[in-house]
């Protein structure tokens, strides 16, 4: 059983930037892909990033390429979200997720064996 906790969220205004954090439980370490996705009021969860297990590979979606950046420590079993250039439409519960499954199929959220709770991101305009 892998626990995951986020941290970092908050209130931000548009252009801002904030750094989430997942803590998973235990010596996780290489043994998941791991991707964030997010959730706004009255919309589906959706994928944000995702990297691999390695940490080398990853991919994005396209709303937010080029303003955030994915990253994992295995040593410290800690994945981050760094978020540049934040625009309201950003505004959503963040979720970090961990796979079974190799990073390049884990694309949605039923691909995903573990969850976190969630940290809002809220940003302005």
């Amino acid at each position: 059983q892998v626990q995951l906790v986020e941290s970092g969220g908050g209130l931000v205004q548009a252009g801002g930037s904030l750094r989430l954090s997942c803590a998973a439980s235990g010596r996780t370490g290489s043994t998941y892909a791991m991707g964030w996705f997010r959730q706004a009021p009255g919309r589906e969860r959706e994928f944000v990033a995702r990297i691999s297990r390695s940490g080398t590979g990853w991919s994005y979606a396209d709303s937010v390429k080029g303003r955030f950046t994915i990253s994992r420590d295995n040593a410290e079993s800690t994945l981050y979200l760094q978020m540049n250039s934040l625009k309201p439409e950003d505004t959503a519960v963040y979720y970090c997720a961990a796979s079974k499954l190799v990073v390049a199929v884990a694309t949605t959220p039923r691909d995903y064996d573990y969850w976190g709770q969630g940290t809002q991101v809220t940003v302005s305009s």
